[in-house]
This record gives structure tokens, sequence and C-alpha cells, in this order.
């Protein structure tokens, strides 16, 4: 008896994982359908059931009752789910055809269809969530990152206090370190035309030079054309650096604005006759000289440039402001 009881406990789970699964399945145009033959598959298991234990003990087989167990053994949310779509509480019939009084009855007064819930709202606020979810990782990210502009502000602002400098803010445009080497230029009364015995300029750089309206904002163009000049005369000095032919790099430095670098400092240091001072972003200063021993003490003293190299401060990349004292 206990071995048939197993069988027909596993029979009975086996049967309602399938009308779960046809009830999942079901449209609106087919649910009533599949709920009567759900119903029918229920009712002829347990008539199933009942003679097998009557046969088991010896007893005549019981009386067909199709009422007797029907959807005993179903969910609640399944009886809940055919409530609904038939219309009303009452027992089905034994040949399954539809009341007419409860029929006419739902005509007049139709029980109201519980709300569909709206699928744009419920994708919103799962996008929402999501959102925030994203936001809350990245900020406990961004708490855990060192603070590079922070610590790269404070490093230059101690060394602009020591060494008694003030900043002059460069448009970041791509020119920045030609409009800082330019503004100073001017400011310490060098001019943006270098010396003759040092460089032999093109007559377009010439003509670049004697254009300038104002060397903090368009004095870059005479500084660029004078540097590519310089490396255009010096080749031997700086094409062992350069990754590309040097008429491609010195076009780029004259017509672009492709950033300076080194070799472009190196190159403005010499073509001017200046040294220049860099402060890095961890306070450490760079010191290009530029052949000044010509000059006596008190000229060299004049023709110093300081410049500002900032990493991580701005949003474009690296950038250079200029220095006063």
């Amino acid at each position: 008896m206990e071995e048939l009881l197993a069988t027909h406990r596993k029979e009975q789970k086996d049967l309602q994982a399938r009308i779960t699964q046809k009830k999942k399945s079901a449209t609106k145009k087919t649910r009533r359908g599949i709920n009567q033959e759900c119903d029918m598959l229920q009712r002829e298991l347990s008539e199933r059931h009942r003679g097998e234990i009557a046969e088991l003990k010896g007893e005549p087989a019981p009386p067909v009752d199709g009422l007797e167990e029907l959807d005993l053994n179903g969910s609640e949310e399944d009886r809940d789910q055919k409530d609904q779509t038939d219309g009303s509480q009452q027992p089905l019939s034994m040949d399954n055809s539809p009341d007419t009084s409860s029929a006419t009855s739902d005509s007049s007064a139709p029980s109201p269809r519980p709300k569909k819930p709206n699928r744009q709202k419920a994708r919103l606020a799962r996008r929402a969530a999501e959102q925030a979810a994203q936001s809350a990782v990245a900020a406990e990210e961004a708490a855990k990152q060192t603070d590079h502009r922070g610590n790269e502000k404070e490093a230059m602002d101690g060394v602009f206090k020591r060494l008694g400098l003030k900043q002059v803010e460069i448009n970041p445009d791509g020119h920045c370190l030609y409009s800082a080497i330019a503004y100073q230029l001017e400011m310490l009364g060098l001019g943006l035309k270098p010396d003759p015995k040092r460089i032999i300029l093109e007559k377009p750089t010439q003509s670049r030079i004697d254009t300038v309206a104002s060397p903090q904002h368009d004095g870059y163009r005479a500084v660029r054309a004078v540097t590519a000049d310089f490396i255009n005369e010096h080749q031997d000095d700086f094409v062992p650096f350069m990754e590309e032919p040097v008429d491609q790099y010195t076009r780029k430095i004259k017509l672009t604005a492709e950033w300076g670098g080194q070799l472009e400092l190196l190159a403005i240091a010499r073509a001017y006759g200046v040294e220049i001072n860099v402060i890095q972003g961890d306070g450490r200063i760079e010191k290009i000289e530029g052949d000044t021993q010509e000059y006596d003490d008190e000229e060299r003293s004049k023709r110093v440039i300081w410049l500002a190299y900032y990493r991580h401060t701005y949003g474009l990349g690296e950038h250079y402001n200029a220095l006063m004292k």
C-alpha cells in the first residue's frame, strides 16, 4: 500500500506541474478551454487512484463522481485564476456546460477585470533602479581612487608660494605651451624675434612675428614658426628623437594645434637664448638651459621663463600655464 501511495503522490505532483505549465501558457481566448482540460485530467487521475486503491484492498470500485476530487490538490493561486476566468464561484456541472442563468447575471452586472500592470512604468522603474545602483558603485569606486587633481594643485601651490610665483592662466587650446612662452617673452622685454646670430628666420616666420596683434592671444603663431625653423636648421640635434620625417614634424608645429613637449621646449630655449623652468605636478622643477653663457649674470637673471605643467587638473589633458615672479 505504501508503494502505491508513493506512486500516486508522484503522479499527482507530475500532473500538477503539467497543469501549472498549461495555465501559464494560456491566452485570454484559450484560458477557459485549458481550465476545463485541466479539470478533466485531475478528475481522471483521482478516479484512477481510487480504483487502484479499492482493487488493492479487494473492494469494489467506487462510483465515478466527477465532483468529488475535482482540483482538490490544485493551488489556491490556480483556483483564483480559474475563478477570475470563469467569472463566478459556482462549481462546474457534470457535463461542463455553462450555467445559463449565471451567464445572464454576469452579462447584466459584469465583474471588474483585474487591472493589467503597466509594462512601461515597470521598465522605467527597473532602469532607474539600475542607474541608481551604477551611480552608487561609481561613487564608491571614486571614493577609493587617488585624488590626482587635488594632489597636483596642492603640490603646485606649495612651489608657487615658496618661489614667489604668480600663475597666469593660458587658454587650453593646444597652443598653451607656445602662448605661455610668447606671453613671458613679451613681459620680460625680450620680444618674439630671436637674435639673428642664433637663427636665420624664413620669410613666412618673419611675417608671422610682424603681424602678431597680442602676444598673449596670437603670439603662439610666431613662437611656433621660430621653433619649426630652429629644428629645421639643427636637424642633427632633433631627428634621432623623432618618429616621423622632420619636414612632417615641423609642418605640424608651424601649421596645426599639435601639442608641444620636450623637443619643442629645447628648441625654444636655444632659439631665444633663455632658461626654461617647468614645475611638475609632483613639485619637481625641470630646467632646460638655452646656452646663456654669452650673457652676464644680470642679463641671464632676466632671461628665465617659468612654466607650470599640469597632467590632471585640466579636462582636456596636459596643459601649460605661464608663471611670473
